[in-house]
């Protein structure tokens, strides 16, 4: 399968600032060609690619104020090669984290999914999401998690993944949220599923179902939403100007949210 992504992004920075980009392709795709440019007033700016868990690749250098430009874009013709697991891996994917309050939500886990395991689990927890969380576009707040988005019952995709990962966390499954480029979501932008590990494996998954799963491609992997940013930011303030993300792949499969998928 052939995947073309790309971003480009601008953003005023008030001034110097660190700035740490995670938006590229995952290691182990089969990159054909890419283009990673950052630009302060139209002058590039050298950065350096640091390695983070699990694949991701992120970007960073350091900027003075003004207009910052990002442009990022990739062919990939070949699924991606999974990064082995660990068993701290299984351990840290089990804990409660800053967006997926899985401790505090176990109550409400273990009464609506109480004798269910496995894959039979899986699918009861994404249908379960899909069905109580509306999908509404700018409306939730970057600091709520899994416990605020169950009382509001709507979100965006970060949202769902939250509430996915928690009530799969509280019913003993290691689950991780997936930041990904998504060929067939509409609107456009960069998309957050959740990975479950299941008989030794880790399984994809959608609660929001806005795009096939057999296509996305892997950006990066963590805990939750803190862990997978396209951008992080220290120092001073900035401002979000422009964000253009376009997705596009030879075939979009057709996915029947039942089939057991793994992230490629």
């Amino acid at each position: 399968m052939q995947r073309t992504v790309s971003a480009h992004i601008e953003l005023d920075i008030r001034g110097i600032t660190n700035m740490v980009f995670s938006m590229s392709a995952a290691t182990g795709a089969s990159i054909s060609n890419e283009k990673v440019q950052f630009a302060l007033d139209g002058v590039d700016q050298e950065f350096t690619e640091l390695a983070d868990v699990h694949g991701g690749r992120l970007h960073q250098f350091v900027t003075d104020k003004g207009r910052i430009v990002v442009d990022y874009f990739a062919q990939v013709s070949e699924r991606q090669d999974p990064v082995a697991t660990t068993e701290l891996d299984l351990i840290t994917y089990l804990r409660p984290s800053r967006y997926c309050q899985s401790d505090s939500l176990f109550p409400t886990a273990r009464s609506e999914f109480s004798g269910l395991s496995g894959f039979d689990l899986l699918r009861a927890v994404t249908d379960w999401v899909w069905t109580r969380i509306a999908y509404v576009s700018g409306s939730s707040l970057p600091t709520d998690g899994a416990t605020r988005t169950l009382l509001a019952r709507q979100g965006v995709c970060r949202d769902f993944a939250h509430v996915t990962i928690t009530m799969l966390r509280a019913m003993d499954v290691p689950a991780r949220m997936v930041a990904v480029y998504a060929p067939g979501l509409s609107p456009m932008d960069f998309h957050a599923v959740v990975e479950a590990w299941i008989e030794g494996q880790w399984w994809v998954v959608d609660a929001t179902r806005l795009a096939p799963r057999q296509s996305l491609l892997r950006i990066s992997t963590g805990r939750d939403a803190a862990d997978t940013a396209w951008l992080t930011s220290n120092w001073t303030d900035l401002a979000v100007k422009s964000l253009l993300v376009t997705v596009s792949a030879d075939e979009l499969p057709q996915d029947d949210h039942i089939q057991l998928v793994q992230l490629g």
